[in-house]
């Protein structure tokens, strides 16, 4: 042990880095340890302070990424069906809008469509009940031009609000002429025009009693009035067969609710 001690002393006399001038290298600097730690301190509270005032919303958002993600990876045979039936619509809703504008392969019968569609108007199809109504004289024609009053206003009502609740644009930018926006009827989904054709040929099929010509006359109607809205750009066929389906399903509630002809002769009289 006395020996190995001064022959340790002899290597640190020889050691280049134990002189004076080279002492500073071996020993780290006390000051860059404590900015480096201090700054390591502030970074890691600075850090925690702002993962705590961060947003709640943020957090559920950063957990729900991976499942959002795996959804969209994985989408489900609903989701892939029922996209790519709203492609097939849009397609076919796009290559049937002949008369969509002037540039239009049948841009020329645009006008005679656009008449087509207005006989499915609502507010036609009321003025002419209201003036049927006040020249009627029969208590019968009377309790049927009430509850046919009674439909329409159902009809418009309905279908604007279901209209804005879906909002749902036509395949086509064309701007809704002046009696669709006294009616509400400003979006595609469903079809107005639609729904009215089919509830009142409905309507009139139940209720007046017409040869075999004219009832396939205004099957042949409603379903022109519905197809001339594809044409136009101003619905899709989906929007139109919803109102077809909408159409039926408001007739069926007007016969639940049928107002009786004592009732109609109340409303007549009080207005």
């Amino acid at each position: 042990m006395p020996a190995s001690q001064p022959r340790s002393r002899a290597r640190d006399r020889n050691n280049v880095l134990n002189r004076a001038e080279f002492l500073s290298l071996n020993q780290p600097l006390k000051g860059n340890q404590e900015s480096r730690s201090s700054g390591r301190k502030q970074s890691g509270q600075a850090g925690a302070a702002g993962a705590q005032s961060s947003n709640p919303k943020e957090r559920r958002q950063s957990q729900q990424l991976p499942e959002e993600d795996c959804m969209q990876l994985n989408p489900s045979f609903k989701g892939i069906a029922f996209n790519s039936l709203l492609a097939i619509d849009i397609c076919m809703s796009k290559r049937l809008g002949v008369c969509a504008n002037r540039a239009s392969s049948w841009g020329s019968a645009r006008s005679m469509i656009n008449l087509l569609g207005i006989t499915g108007h609502g507010i036609p199809w009321i003025a002419g009940t209201l003036i049927c109504l006040v020249k009627s004289s029969t208590l019968a024609g009377q309790e049927v031009l009430m509850n046919l009053l009674l439909a329409l206003l159902l009809d418009i009502m309905s279908v604007a609000g279901l209209q804005k609740l879906a909002k749902r644009k036509g395949p086509y930018d064309v701007n809704p002429g002046l009696l669709d926006y006294l009616t509400m009827d400003t979006y595609a989904f469903p079809a107005g025009h639609a729904s009215r054709a089919a509830m009142l040929s409905k309507f009139f099929l139940n209720h007046l009693v017409l040869a075999i010509p004219l009832r396939i006359l205004l099957v042949l109607w409603a379903f022109c009035v519905g197809f001339s809205r594809v044409m136009i750009g101003r619905h899709h066929i989906t929007d139109v067969l919803s109102g077809f389906v909408f159409g039926y399903l408001q007739f069926r509630l007007v016969e639940l609710i049928w107002m009786s002809s004592n009732t109609c002769q109340m409303l007549i009289s009080i207005w």
